[in-house]
């Protein structure tokens, strides 16, 4: 697939893939901005933007973007993440100049009305109520990063704090629009049947009389080395039975050890044929749940591997079983049989995976921001197939350190989020 790189005036980056074989193409905007450019104080204001960007511009009435695009035969969303909030739609290719125009008018002039603000905040407060405060274990990713780091602003997940939501006012969200919405803090993407030198042109006419905005402020802070272990003990009253959880600071995602780490972290927590689900649920029984996941992002990274006791299991006792786990990654080579299962994953992922213009798009995408070169596209895979279990040994050893560790023990009961 041949990529083409190019930069306007005003600073927005576009990176276009051409793919003829079916009549379709996918169109993403990513804007440089998620949780982690947010104040103290001010968390979850990048994915408040995700849901009023479909609140109208100029041009487009309220929910008018999604009734053109699906009207059009394709469909759209969005999402926001702790470096990035993405907005896409595939559709029919003939609609593409359509879907510039759009995507075009509500970088310029999205509706930030009192009313439209309202709203919104209204439905991020509600589905912070249903994802994170409903479920028994729904603070845990919450209270993973808040103890994992100490500087950085990974501290607080994208949803943000039901406080600091109730407190924003139109004054700070317009703000923190005109400083990231902007075309010097944007990248499009587009893959699919066009014609390059077209769809530039489009994109010059829709976007290119956009102003610049101001200089992108970028995140300065550092994360230190943890020196020593941590733990803390917290309690979560409709969790109905306790939990460990233990988390490690990695590097970030494009690192030579993330292909490593990321392997790793597959063998680890990579569903119910996993080495912690396998010792834990399978053989020893000590757990009715064990996983785990490695954050692979812009900044430095994170993996949290966790269990919640089975009836009358010993929790410190599944604690050390789960620390087990890593050592066992860490003396022993893994066998040849069960890195080749990880590495044909990793393949599938991209072969398989990638069929499509959406998922070309989306890792084009992480390429060309996160990553900061759209022709990785071409070379990632060879990352993860070079991988060798001596590898993982070595950055198993040298990140998932238990002077590194954090280790948090939850216990059923009242005061969510207390700290004993």
């Amino acid at each position: 697939m041949l990529i083409h790189r190019h930069e306007l005036p005003n600073g927005l980056q576009v990176v276009l893939a051409e793919d003829q074989s079916r009549p379709v193409a996918n169109l993403q905007i990513w804007y440089h901005v998620g949780s982690k450019d947010e104040r103290p104080g001010r968390t979850g204001f990048a994915h408040l933007f995700e849901h009023l960007m479909f609140r109208g511009s100029r041009n487009v009435g309220p929910e008018e973007h999604m009734r053109l695009v699906r009207e059009a035969g394709g469909e759209l969303n969005a999402y926001t993440s702790f470096d990035v909030t993405v907005y896409w739609e595939t559709f029919p290719s003939h609609y593409l100049e359509r879907m510039l125009w759009l995507e075009a008018d509500r970088m310029a002039s999205l509706d930030i009305s009192e009313e439209n603000f309202t709203k919104e905040r209204e439905v991020v407060k509600e589905e912070r109520r249903v994802n994170y405060e409903g479920p028994p274990y729904g603070l845990l990713m919450e209270d993973v990063l808040r103890n994992t780091y100490s500087e950085y602003p990974y501290r607080h997940p994208p949803i943000g704090s039901m406080k600091d939501i109730d407190a924003a006012t139109i004054e700070d969200v317009r703000e923190f629009h005109g400083t990231y919405y902007t075309p010097n803090n944007a990248t499009v993407v587009l893959v699919g049947d066009f014609e390059s030198g077209r769809a530039l042109e489009w994109i010059e006419r829709h976007f290119g009389g956009i102003p610049q905005g101001i200089p992108t402020p970028r995140v300065t802070a550092g994360e230190p080395v943890r020196s020593a272990a941590a733990e803390c003990s917290l309690r979560y009253p409709n969790a109905p039975l306790p939990a460990v959880v233990t988390s490690y600071l990695l590097p970030p995602a494009g690192h030579p050890d993330s292909y490593a780490l990321e392997v790793a972290s597959n063998l680890l927590s990579g569903g119910q044929s996993s080495r912690l689900y396998d010792r834990l649920v399978y053989t020893e029984r000590s757990a009715v749940a064990a996983f785990g996941q490695g954050q692979f992002l812009e900044g430095p990274s994170f993996f949290f591997g966790a269990a919640v006791a089975n009836q009358g299991s010993d929790i410190r006792a599944l604690a050390a079983s789960l620390e087990g786990a890593y050592a066992e990654l860490q003396d022993s080579p893994a066998p040849e049989e069960e890195l080749g299962k990880a590495r044909n994953q990793f393949a599938a992922r991209f072969v398989l995976g990638r069929e499509g213009v959406q998922a070309k798009a989306d890792f084009l995408g992480r390429c060309a921001v996160l990553l900061g070169d759209a022709q990785r596209y071409h070379t990632e895979r060879e990352r993860y197939e070079s991988v060798t279990a001596g590898d993982i040994q070595r950055v198993m050893r040298q990140y998932l350190d238990p002077a590194r560790q954090v280790k948090i023990w939850i216990e059923p009961g009242a005061g969510a989020g207390e700290e004993q």
